[in-house]
């Protein structure tokens, strides 16, 4: 993606009339969303909103709060302002409720949309909502996931990718002033690469770059928890967001398998542990239990294949 001006700006209701709030906040969540939408308030004299937009003339990362409304793209607005760019919301409090193509939704904490305008959309939040919505270029969604029509995703935020997409959005928000413009366009870029792949889950396409990408953090994930027994190609699919075909795509395009990683990763443990002083009080059946294994024998069985030698000859060449 191209670099552009780095930009931010900041609105707040709390200095004009009571009067005048909902107007101003109208036109200013259109000009900040760059698609006309409708807004229906629940308490139009006290109405209180707040919000600070950061951009680069491509990606916009909108934070936002305000008391009870209500946002509706009507089908006329979609007919006369196509917009194909896709909006990601994450909501930090509160909620939202979606419809959207005759479906309903609710939005709220540990939740992210990713959706498009192009169909008729009706918001409605809660009063307190506060959220992130990044605005995103169609051609970076449709371009990389091959698709010839708007996709549309609800995904887990509290863990996995979808938690790593939001701690760099907030990161985005809470350096705004600190930044430039390469470095916006190049978070940005990231975050919308990790959510194409959390958003089409087992359909995303087979990239070498990506399959190396997810091969690197699944070898990094296992070696940080390899001491785990309950360690699986499963588990380690639930925790990095992905789906387990995916890691086994990805280790697959490298040579090896989860369950051949995993058991790798714990025979080099007990190696490393086997040829140390350190662990010399600790007998082989400690040894196999502390790196995962199920028993002594299935440990020493594994070991011999694997390096020729058995657990007690590795540690008695050690100390001749």
């Amino acid at each position: 993606m191209a670099v552009g001006v780095y930009r931010v700006e900041a609105a707040n209701t709390a200095d004009l009339k009571p009067g005048d709030r909902t107007d101003f906040w109208s036109e200013l969540i259109n000009t900040y969303n760059q698609s006309p939408m409708g807004f229906a308030y629940r308490r139009p004299d006290s109405f209180h909103g707040e919000a600070v937009r950061q951009s680069n003339g491509a990606y916009h990362l909108l934070d936002v709060r305000s008391d009870e409304l209500t946002y509706v793209r009507t089908p006329r607005q979609v007919r006369r302002n196509p917009d194909p760019d896709y909006r990601f919301v994450v909501p930090l409090s509160g909620a939202f409720e979606v419809r959207q193509d005759g479906a309903e939704s609710v939005l709220s904490p540990g939740t992210g949309g990713l959706m498009t305008l192009e169909t008729a959309v009706e918001f409605k939040q809660v009063a307190g909502t506060r959220a992130l919505i990044v605005t995103i270029p169609g051609h970076e969604v449709d371009g990389p996931l091959n698709r010839s029509s708007p996709v549309s995703a609800m995904v887990d935020v509290t863990r996995g990718l979808g938690r790593v997409v939001t701690e760099m959005l907030t990161g985005l928000a809470g350096e705004r002033d600190g930044l430039h413009s390469r470095h916006f366009a190049a978070v940005c870029d990231r975050a919308v690469e990790l959510l194409c792949m959390l958003a089409v889950g087992d359909d995303r396409p087979v990239v070498p770059g990506h399959l190396a990408e997810v091969e690197a953090m699944v070898r990094r994930h296992v070696r940080e928890r390899v001491t785990d027994p309950g360690l699986t190609g499963a588990s380690v699919a639930r925790d990095l967001g992905w789906s387990l075909r995916q890691v086994q795509l990805a280790l697959q395009h490298a040579g090896t398998t989860p369950r051949e990683l995993i058991r790798e990763e714990r025979l080099r443990l007990a190696r490393d542990r086997l040829t140390s002083p350190t662990y010399d009080h600790l007998s082989i059946t400690d040894l196999a239990g502390l790196t995962g294994f199920s028993s002594a024998s299935v440990f020493s069985t594994a070991f011999r294949r694997h390096y020729g030698a058995t657990p007690r000859e590795i540690r008695h060449d050690r100390d001749s």
